[in-house]
């Protein structure tokens, strides 16, 4: 299957940068993670080809190909998910999100139930998450701490925080250093250069749902999933959120942390499976 590159205009003038593998099945629109972009998926959708899906990425503003928000525009990541797949043609789809892409997809579907089918979230995100109101508090243990300290020092050598950002959210910061390596680690690399460069805001697109009180609320079926190797603090709010989705229990993949669909593309895919009914 070629992979189709497409530039999708915006109202603001902002060009999406997004990569379709056409295919006669439901759409399954795959949404990257804050530290990477569309080229993480790459490996999972070559992986789903052969089940004939028709498969979207794109970029973020300010991620990969796709430039930061252009100057006072109040278009949101929603707004952008929508005109993605206004442009391809597309009613409604499978959203994959990984953390901060499984956040979009949640605020997605509270939003715009209407287009979505069902979602698959790994390692995910959702906008309004605190601790405010759980039982537990959100505080890094001493192998994140560290790594975390040094990804968000801006006066850092850039190539110092990329190797933190890897051993953290790549490997696992309870994993060694270069658990995962060759092309994955080199694409994280190069996907994470690029995010540190444009530096775009992190509140930018924020679309102002509070996910978080509203999970209960979802129409549509929900799978959760999240790496053992991820960063310790997150777990207990990956599984908060599946308690307050009260959808079922969650899958828990072995040996992989933050980022399963570049080590792990093969299990991911197969998740993407059983959302589509595959």
């Amino acid at each position: 299957m070629t992979a189709e590159q497409l530039s999708i205009p915006t109202p603001d003038g902002t060009a999406i940068a997004a990569t379709r593998r056409h295919g006669t099945g439901p759409t399954v629109l795959l949404l990257h993670a804050g530290v990477a972009d569309r080229r993480a998926w790459d490996t999972v959708a070559a992986d789903l080809e052969e089940d004939g899906f028709d498969l979207l990425s794109y970029d973020r503003r300010g991620y990969g190909d796709t430039a930061a928000a252009a100057e006072g525009s109040s278009l949101t990541h929603v707004d952008d998910l929508l005109t993605v797949l206004d442009f391809a043609g597309v009613g409604r789809a499978f959203l994959v999100g990984n953390s901060m892409g499984g956040a979009l997809a949640l605020d997605t579907a509270l939003l715009h139930p209407d287009r979505v089918a069902g979602i698959l979230l790994v390692g995910a995100a959702v906008s309004g998450m605190t601790d405010d109101d759980t039982p537990f508090d959100w505080k890094l243990d001493d192998a994140s701490a560290p790594l975390m300290e040094t990804a968000e020092d801006s006066d850092a050598p850039l190539d110092a925080r990329i190797d933190a950002l890897a051993h953290l959210w790549l490997d696992g910061p309870a994993a060694p250093a270069g658990r995962v390596s060759g092309a994955p680690r080199e694409l994280f690399r190069s996907m994470n250069r690029r995010i540190l460069e444009v530096a775009a805001p992190d509140s930018a697109g924020d679309a102002g749902v509070d996910a978080w009180t509203r999970l209960d609320e979802l129409q549509v079926p929900v799978t959760a999933a999240w790496g053992d190797l991820d960063v310790p603090c997150d777990v207990p709010f990956y599984e908060e959120t599946v308690r307050r989705l009260g959808q079922g229990p969650a899958r828990i993949l072995p040996g992989t942390a933050h980022l399963p669909g570049l080590d792990q593309p093969t299990v991911v895919a197969g998740l993407v499976r059983e959302l589509a009914g595959r």
